[in-house]
Order: structure tokens, then sequence, then C-alpha cells
């Protein structure tokens, strides 16, 4: 069956299947799960056939299965287009509203948001599919002056302790240890701090530095606990800018990897490190499989 005719503005969609709009635009733009036109004025348009390839991959989230499996089995399975009759939406997740009462500076409606996320999602799923994708959304408000300092410091400072609550315990038990930091002057580690509650999540222990870690030390601290990886972690790309010796001793004493979008092959290359060039999730998932860095 062909396609049906786009019809439909992002905001309408989100509405109707209870997932919001920068969710869809993530799962759009990672997994092709979206397939819009453009309408004369160069507006998204939406159709039947995108509707329904959402409704089916929130079925398969359903089930437990990760984002990036879920997208794959609702592209093959709706490769025909759609039924005539339409499956039914499982059971509206709230995420659309997350960034709504983060921006009313409502604390207990977030957390609920977050509790039903949490209760019907898998951790991996809504870190890389809700959270990961609200924060970039956030950052780039900001930028544009839509919302206050106030307004982002509340908002970060909500998920970062959801974010840390999954990570509860992460530095005990007798898995690889990943010793995680921020270079000098880079403030932004929420991703970092994601990518360690997955390294957790399979087995890993995590020594978490965090934001703006001086180089020497982070140095002390690698050279007395002997971690099986390093990991620095930018989002802005001139961060790693004048540290190529730093790094060099870094990747000595243990294996390095760069990520975030201050970190680029290039770099990762000149100092024998690992470049991390997708999410936080994504990349440390599959480390995880790995087992190890190499």
């Amino acid at each position: 069956m062909e396609p049906g005719p786009a019809m439909l503005r992002i905001g309408e969609l989100s509405r109707r299947l209870g997932v919001s709009t920068h969710v869809l635009r993530a799962w759009e733009r990672r997994y092709g799960l979206l397939q819009p036109e453009r309408s004369s004025g160069g507006y998204r348009l939406y159709s039947e056939s995108d509707e329904h390839r959402v409704r089916v991959m929130q079925s398969h989230l359903a089930r437990g299965l990760s984002a990036a499996e879920a997208a794959r089995a609702a592209l093959r399975e709706t490769a025909g287009g759609p039924p005539p009759a339409l499956v039914p939406s499982v059971r509206p997740t709230d995420d659309g509203t997350l960034a709504q009462a983060l921006d009313r500076f409502d604390e207990p409606a977030a957390q609920a948001i977050l509790d039903r996320l949490l209760t019907d999602f898998t951790p991996e799923t809504v870190l890389r599919d809700v959270l990961l994708p609200y924060l970039h959304e956030l950052g780039d408000r900001w930028e544009r002056g839509e919302v206050t300092v106030a307004e982002e410091h509340f908002a970060s400072n909500v998920l970062r302790a959801r974010i840390a609550a999954l990570g509860r315990g992460w530095g005990r038990g007798h898995g690889p240890l990943a010793l995680l930091a921020c270079p000098p002057g880079e403030l932004h580690d929420l991703p970092l701090l994601a990518f360690g509650v997955v390294l957790y999540r399979n087995g890993w222990r995590v020594g978490y530095l965090g934001a703006a870690t001086p180089i020497p030390d982070l140095l002390r601290t690698a050279s007395a606990s002997s971690p099986q990886l390093i990991v620095l972690s930018a989002v802005a790309p001139d961060r790693f800018a004048g540290l190529e010796a730093d790094l060099l001793r870094l990747a000595g004493v243990a294996p390095l990897a760069l990520g975030g979008h201050g970190a680029d092959a290039a770099t990762a290359r000149a100092v024998g490190a690992r470049w991390l060039a997708g999410d936080p999730v994504t990349e440390a998932e599959r480390l995880s499989r790995a087992g190890a860095l190499t």
C-alpha cells in the first residue's frame, strides 16, 4: 500500500501519539522512522504511515526492546504501509509534558512524569530518547534566548538528580573500572553522567569526577586507581584544544576515549584514543558489548 497523504504537523502528531515533538524529531533523525513531506510553505507534514510506524515502535518499546531495536522492527514490519485499521496505541508516556512541567518550575509534576517513564521503559530508552534529546533542545533554546538561566538551571538540576539516582552505588562491585571526567572549562557533564549510568548497568564500576576536572588531578587519580578505561567528554569544541600532551599522558596510564560534541576523530587519532562518535547511551552499550576498549 502506498503511504497515506501527508497531512499532520508535528504538534498534532505529538498530541495523537503522546510522544513529545523533540522525541519524534530524534526518532526521525536517528532511525528514519518518520518520512515527512514538505508543504509549499516549507513545513514538515506527516502521514498516516508515519503515525502507524510510531505506534508500532511504541508497542515494541512497551515489550522491553531498546529504541534502536524497536525502530528497526517497526520499519521492517511496516514496509508495505499501514493496514486498513491502525494498531491501538500503547498507553501514552506523557514525555511531551515534561518540558512544560520543567518550564513552569513544577518539580512534583516533572517527577511524576519521570516516574511513569521509568516504569514503562528501560532507563536506556528514557535517557536516549527522552532526557538527552530534551537537554539538547534546552541548550538550543537557551542559546536562542528562549529560556532564562534560572529555567535552564532548574531543569538541569532536576534531571541531574534523577540520572544520578540511576547510578547509585556504581563504584561498588568487581567489574572493570571506568574513570569519567570533563576537561578543564567544560561544565556540561550530564551526557557523561548518562554514559556512566549505562556502563554501570552493564557491569562496570564507575569513578565519576565530573565537570571541569584539572588534568593533573585526573592523572593522579588514574595512576592511583588503575582504571580499565578513562573517558573525557566535552560539549564545547574547543575544550580539547592544547591538551594533546596531557591526553597522551592519560592514554599511557589506561585506554582513553574522547566523547561529546567537542571531540572529533582527528584529535582522538592523534593521541591514540578512541572516538565515541555516537550518543552516550549507544556508545556505553557498544563498549560493554565489546568487553574492553580496543
